[in-house]
């Protein structure tokens, strides 16, 4: 699917035992009518079938790899290290690019001058109906300091210049994501608002399930960032929204 004419953007999917949702997100990359694709597949040797998928795929899929690792960031690493696009996007397991011609629509925003596309994501239940936008928005402006308001943009609608991006500091068990946007962002000299939702996202992801060590680990690298006093000022009103929304919608 590489085409040398257009940007080429390197969609990468992280999985392990994902057979149960790996092929609604590869289907969702085939259906794409835009073809400088390079598609990524890094498996953490899977037992569950997930490889077989992958081969029924072969067509869509440029590259995978299956073999132990670290943890979601280490493969997140394996999978940037492996991509020769001009722009990386990682989408799990589970989830999907919004419609067909949504690489197509995001390109024609800036083309080969963004260094970084965001948008809006969709949240989607495991049967595909869709439950409904995240708690957080993406701003009109996306800026490093919009991060001191918590992550305002899914880490699946962010997608940034390769030759930007650092590797995920695997210190962080489940918030590497936020800090290497938070960097992409320090780095960027023009940030494309898509005005589109970019992706479905399927319910019930690392982070939610370990919102715990999540927060704690986010508090960590905003203080880092953007200072202690900031970061505890800013936390009032995450929390109090945080809190909110779990109480009278019942997900995050």
């Amino acid at each position: 699917m590489v085409s040398s004419s257009r940007p080429t953007v390197s969609i990468i999917t992280i999985t392990y035992n994902a057979a149960e949702t790996l092929e609604r997100t590869i289907e969702s990359v085939e259906r794409q009518d835009y073809g400088a694709i390079e598609y990524i597949v890094v498996d953490g040797a899977s037992t569950d079938g997930t490889m077989e998928i992958v081969g029924r795929h072969s067509e869509i899929v440029s590259k995978y790899v299956s073999e132990p690792d670290g943890g979601i960031y280490f493969a997140m690493n394996k999978g940037l290290a492996m991509s020769t696009g001009e722009y990386v996007w990682f989408l799990n397991a589970g989830d999907e690019l919004k419609e067909s011609g949504t690489v197509r629509l995001m390109m024609s925003k800036g083309g080969r001058d963004a260094d970084v596309y965001y948008g809006d994501t969709v949240i989607t239940r495991m049967d595909g109906s869709e439950i409904g936008k995240r708690r957080l928005s993406p701003p009109e402006n996306l800026t490093r300091d919009s991060f001191r308001r918590g992550m305002l943009v899914c880490h699946q609608a962010f997608v940034a210049r390769r030759t930007i991006c650092q590797p995920y500091d695997t210190q962080y068990r489940v918030s590497a994501d936020y800090e290497w946007c938070l960097s992409i962002l320090e780095r960027s000299r023009n940030t494309v608002n898509t005005g589109m939702t970019l992706v479905r996202f399927l319910d019930g992801g690392v982070t939610k399930h370990n919102i715990g060590l999540a927060l704690r680990e986010r508090f960590v690298i905003m203080s880092r960032h953007f200072g202690l006093a900031s970061t505890i000022v800013h936390h009032i009103p995450i929390a109090a929204k945080f809190f909110w929304f779990w109480a009278t919608k019942g997900w995050f």
